[in-house]
């Protein structure tokens, strides 16, 4: 794959994910490996090479149509989650839709109970980096074939990341890059930290919701995105280097469980406007 495509679908689906900043010790020899690839500067590799993606054309089903009752029912969604703008749910859904490192290294550390970061949780940090572009990059063949308008361009109203307005009108809406990464965050998370799985499942599900807040995608989209999230997370149990890396990332979490480290984000806050409906 070519720099420049990759770095379209990269760049406009997430957000532009760029390499962590350096941290007061050296990442471990994995995180390290993982950061070498001279093809994309920037940017981790993912554990899945191209040809191995999961096709979402052909996972998903065709987005819902013009005057249908599905799409009547986003649209009942849309003008739902309209009335959360300017509230902290839409601080909270701007915040998620930040996918660089190193801020979205903490968008799990609250249901997880631990920091994360790359001075404690090396191997982790390159875990969410890594699982970040399968995951992403699984959505694009479903998105480039059906080019969906994204809600706030067909409504006229606002979003809640303008910065990256340009690119998501481009972008196609179906299914969710966002949602996609939520889910598989959530679900790889889940494995290092299975006593935690009901928070962590619980912030996956907001995470993809907070894009339904933001008016950039509808909720079918958000609903597609787990799927494509779920289903790239199935076929990286069965990769080696994913397996060893997840063992490592474990590793890192129980040490710090045990160590007493705790989030410096309020997580109380968090909790409370992450659950509204």
């Amino acid at each position: 794959m070519k720099k420049c495509l990759f770095e379209k679908y990269v760049l406009i689906l997430v957000a532009a994910a760029v390499t962590t900043a350096c941290g007061s010790q050296p990442p471990t020899p994995k995180a390290e490996a993982a950061a070498s690839d001279p093809r994309f500067p920037g940017f981790l590799p993912g554990y899945l090479p191209k040809e191995a993606l999961v096709d979402s054309l052909a996972l998903l089903p065709a987005p819902p149509g013009a005057g249908s009752p599905a799409q009547a029912a986003d649209d009942a969604s849309r003008q739902a989650a309209a009335r959360w703008r300017e509230t902290p749910r839409w601080t909270w859904a701007m915040r998620d839709a930040e996918l660089r490192f190193p801020q979205a290294a903490t968008t799990f550390a609250c249901a997880l109970g631990v920091p994360v970061s790359t001075e404690t949780t090396p191997n982790l940090v390159t875990l969410l980096r890594r699982t970040l572009v399968d995951a992403g990059l699984a959505t694009y063949r479903a998105k480039n074939h059906y080019k969906r308008v994204r809600p706030f361009v067909a409504a006229g109203e606002p979003m809640c990341d303008p910065k990256h307005e340009a690119a998501l009108r481009a972008d196609g809406s179906y299914p969710s890059g966002h949602s996609a990464v939520g889910m598989a965050w959530a679900l790889v998370l889940s494995e290092l930290a299975p006593e935690r799985v009901d928070a962590l499942m619980q912030r996956g599900v907001a995470f993809g919701q907070s894009r339904v807040v933001c008016n950039v995608h509808w909720q079918s989209d958000v609903e597609a995105g787990r799927v494509v999230g779920a289903a790239v997370v199935a076929q990286l149990r069965a990769r080696p280097e994913f397996a060893e890396q997840l063992a490592a990332a474990r590793a890192e979490v129980t040490a710090a469980r045990s160590a007493g480290l705790r989030s410096a984000s309020d997580c109380e806050a968090e909790a409370r406007e992450l659950a509204v409906r």
